[in-house]
């Protein structure tokens, strides 16, 4: 793709940046060439404002391993080994690694994110599709994904969580703010935020369900520890924790919110080591919580 002024004046840039483009590239040239120019002149950020403007390309970059300040490239980059990127690393489409992906900055994706190692960043992870790591994955900041999120190990994230497909984790799942999920959570070990936990479908944790604030789940949720919130906990099915099932304080627990009053024995059963005090709505079941959960 050849840019010309017409072209990015249209599209309103920085008089800095404009004069840049007028002074070093004589106001046109390809499109990756300028993305390149930019970084190697330490303009990173008007080489992602340029990748926003004109969007990806069919561009595929393959090579054997990355390590560099940072890296703005239109198409899919596909890495036989590591990379590591001390600032920003940026793709229009996919990121691929035989290894492991490190970046100081943040890293965006518009496509989709796989490493057959795990991911460290020091600011957001930003995915359009989905987000694949064979061993962790480290967010300094927020953690986005288009599509599914998966991970072998723990995924952390400084902030905010937020998946638009399923959340899938061998171990752990942390963030520092909200967990928000479109489709239904299972992990290996503990649920923890530090505001609210919410899923459209079912949250499972092999270990405990701890929320900040309110934690909801459109279907049912089960827990391998106890289940806990600052705030309300809401279920459209069941509850079921092997511990403890403890909202905020003034807060209820709600099971079975879209589930029929005549079906709650079977899909709105409640199961923890003790009765909730303020269990509010759902089937409190003492024959399960004598046994323990299943």
């Amino acid at each position: 793709m050849q840019l010309t002024k017409k072209f990015v004046k249209a599209k309103n840039p920085c008089a800095s940046g404009y004069r840049w483009f007028l002074r070093d590239c004589n106001g046109q040239g390809d499109y990756q060439e300028i993305l390149d120019a930019l970084v190697a002149d330490n303009r990173i950020d008007d080489a992602c404002w340029l990748l926003d403007q004109f969007g990806p390309t069919d561009m595929v970059l393959a090579v054997d391993c990355i390590d560099a300040d940072a890296v703005v490239f239109s198409g899919t980059l596909q890495v036989r080994q590591d990379i590591h990127v001390h600032s920003v690393l940026r793709a229009g489409g996919a990121i691929r690694a035989g290894a492991g992906i490190r970046a100081d900055g943040e890293i965006v994706a518009g496509g989709a994110l796989e490493t057959k190692g795990g991911v460290v960043c020091g600011g957001a992870i930003r995915v359009g599709g989905d987000m694949k790591a064979e061993w962790g994955i480290q967010a300094g900041t927020r953690l986005e994904a288009g599509g599914s999120l998966r991970a072998q190990w723990d995924i952390c994230a400084g902030q905010s969580v937020l998946v638009e497909g399923d959340i899938r984790g061998g171990q752990s799942l942390t963030a520092g703010g909200s967990i928000h999920c479109r489709q239904g959570i299972k992990v290996g070990g503990t649920i923890q935020a530090g505001h609210d936990i919410e899923a459209a479908r079912g949250i499972q944790a092999g270990a405990c369900i701890i929320a900040g604030n309110h934690l909801e789940a459109g279907w049912g949720m089960h827990a391998g520890g106890d289940i806990s919130a600052d705030g309300a906990i809401k279920a459209g099915e069941g509850l079921v924790a092997a511990g403890l099932i403890t909202p905020g304080s003034g807060h209820g627990v709600y099971a079975g919110l879209k589930v029929r009053l005549d079906a709650w024995r079977d899909a709105a059963r409640v199961v923890a080591s003790v009765r909730p005090e303020a269990l509010i709505s759902g089937y409190w079941d003492a024959e399960s919580a004598c046994a323990g959960p299943a």
